[in-house]
C-alpha cells in the first residue's frame, strides 16, 4: 500500500526483454535507503518488486502484462519516474489509499500554466469515468491528486509548482501516456452493489 506522496524521481538506465521477464534498472538515492529484496517500490504508481539494488541502484523484474497495461512499456534511458516505498504502519497518510494495481493508461490532452499553478487535461476510458468524481482522488504515474474536473470523456486535476518541481509531470507532453489508479473505495463500492 502507497499513499501517493512522491519520494524522488528516479533515472531509468535501461529497460529490456530478457528470457523470464522484462528488466527495469533505476538510479535512485533516496528510495534505497532502509530497503530490503523483495520490498514493493511504486514505479510511476506500479507496485513493483525489489529484485536487486546498492546504493543509487534498483532493479526489478516485470510481468507481460504490466508492460502491457501501464506506460511502463514505453521507458527508455534517461527517462524519468516518480519513486515511492511501500508505507509503513508509522507513516503519516499524506495522500490516499493507493494499491500500485494500475488500472490502466491515460493520455495528456492539455498542460498549461495558469498564473502560478498548472492545469492537466487527462483523457481516459469513458467506462472508468464511474470511478471519478469532482473532487475526489486519482493517481497519475502514482502521484495523489485532486480531480478539479470531470466531463464525458476525461478529467483535469491542477498542480502546485511544487508538485511539478518534485514529481516526473515536469517532463511531461500533451499526447504522454499516464499510468492511472482509481480510487480504491470506488471500486471495492461498486463490486458490493453489483454482487449476485
Amino acid at each position: 500500500m502507497f499513499t501517493g506522496i512522491v519520494e524522488e524521481t528516479g533515472r531509468v538506465q535501461s529497460f529490456e526483454a530478457r528470457s523470464n521477464a522484462w528488466r527495469l534498472v533505476l538510479e535512485a538515492q533516496h528510495v534505497t535507503q532502509d530497503l530490503q529484496l523483495g520490498d514493493s517500490v511504486a514505479v510511476n504508481g506500479c507496485c513493483l518488486t525489489v529484485v536487486a539494488f546498492s546504493e543509487g541502484h534498483l532493479e526489478f523484474d516485470l510481468l507481460e502484462e504490466s508492460v502491457r497495461l501501464t506506460s511502463i512499456g514505453g521507458l527508455g534511458p534517461g527517462g524519468r519516474v516518480n519513486l515511492e516505498r511501500a508505507l509503513l504502519p508509522s507513516t503519516r497518510m499524506g495522500g490516499h489509499f493507493v494499491s500500485g494495481h494500475v488500472d490502466g493508461t491515460g493520455v495528456i490532452e492539455a498542460i498549461e500554466p495558469r498564473g502560478k499553478d498548472f492545469f492537466f487535461r487527462i483523457k481516459c476510458d469513458a467506462d472508468k469515468l464511474r470511478y471519478i468524481v469532482h473532487k475526489g482522488c486519482i493517481t497519475v504515474d502514482g502521484i495523489s491528486l485532486t480531480v478539479a474536473e470531470v466531463d464525458t470523456s476525461g478529467f483535469a486535476i491542477w498542480l502546485i509548482p511544487h508538485t511539478m518541481q518534485v514529481t516526473n509531470l515536469h517532463t511531461k507532453q500533451v499526447g504522454d501516456l499516464v499510468n492511472l489508479e482509481y480510487d480504491l473505495i470506488a471500486k471495492y463500492v461498486e463490486k458490493l452493489f453489483t454482487a449476485k
